[in-house]
């Protein structure tokens, strides 16, 4: 359930990270050494619990889109969802903990700064994975069944595959774009032609979302060895490009659900709207092949995907 979310945790961080770069330029050294912080909050960032709100809200879309309205369906849903990506994100940073060390965007994770042992990672991963799996077998079968398959994908799959290929991204998608199907079967018990679609419009989403990321870390993750923009060229035309290719496709995936009569004609409107804004970014990009114009194509990702499901929730026929 997971990429593309890590992906929208780490554009909020960026400025955190620039930040951090000021402070490090100007500030004596004695002043910027880093404290451990509180067990709790060593837990909260290990897991990275801003991520696994954000994931969950995709899945609590799928689940009110599909009409449910159960309180305790809910409460799973969000538990379990937010458990299953805590896993997901911890295991991840197990897998990576010496790559960790080189970015300067992930060097003080708990692991690289010896914070927690990766004996307590696995412990937490562990716990997380099995509580939040029983959570979302309290729903149906199909929902334990999506969140394991997520967490599989994600930690054994794309993980890996980061360092060898930029077709990690396609790979990584397909976990990425499972919680609102999640959200969807854990209401509707079924894969249907409605989950299918929320799912292909997360799909597609993530393609221009992660290469703007990538295309702004482009240089600290370089630090690691990984190549994650479409093109070997790196920061080029050619990746531009083909951002703004996936951008143009989001609008006209985007409209599936009114073309199929689910919802009305507030989503033609907002959707084309938000659509074609996303779009002038990605070309704005492609123009100029400027680094501060994949940052704005990434923020507007990050404000595009939530907006559109919940339109599809308040507009659905």
């Amino acid at each position: 359930m997971i990429i593309a979310f890590e992906l929208k945790y780490e554009s909020l961080c960026i400025l955190g990270y620039l930040s951090s770069v000021l402070i490090r330029k100007f500030a004596p050294m004695s002043e910027i050494a880093v404290q451990k912080p509180a067990i709790w909050k060593i837990y909260l960032i290990f897991t990275k619990f801003r991520l696994s709100f954000l994931v969950i809200l995709s899945a609590l879309s799928g689940y009110l889109f599909a009409g449910g309205s159960d309180y305790l369906e809910i409460t799973y849903l969000m538990l379990g969802g937010t458990l299953v990506t805590a896993a997901s994100n911890g295991a991840n940073q197990i897998w990576e903990r010496e790559l960790d060390v080189l970015m300067s965007r992930t060097k003080n994770r708990p692991l690289p700064q010896g914070w927690m042992t990766v004996k307590e990672a696995y412990i937490v991963c562990i716990i997380s994975l099995i509580i939040g799996t029983l959570l979302l077998l309290q729903l149906n079968l199909y929902s334990a069944l999506l969140g394991l398959l997520a967490f599989l994908t994600y930690v054994f799959v794309y993980t890996p595959l980061k360092l060898k290929t930029p077709w990690a991204v396609f790979v990584g998608a397909f976990p990425g774009a499972i919680p609102p199907m999640l959200g969807y079967i854990a209401e509707s018990n079924d894969f249907t032609l409605h989950s299918g679609v929320l799912f292909f419009v997360q799909f597609t989403w993530q393609f221009p979302h992660f290469w703007a990321i990538a295309w702004v870390l482009y240089d600290d993750y370089k630090k690691a060895g990984f190549s994650l923009l479409p093109s070997a060229s790196g920061r080029s035309k050619q990746s531009a490009f083909q951002i703004m290719v996936y951008s143009l496709f989001l609008i006209p995936f985007s409209l599936l659900p009114w073309a199929l009569d689910w919802v009305g004609i507030s989503t033609l409107i907002i959707a084309s709207l938000l659509g074609i804004v996303f779009f002038v970014y990605a070309y704005r990009l492609f123009l100029y092949c400027e680094t501060k114009d994949a940052r704005k194509l990434m923020f507007a990702s990050f404000v595009y995907l939530p907006i559109i499901q919940f339109v599809y929730v308040f507009d659905k026929l």
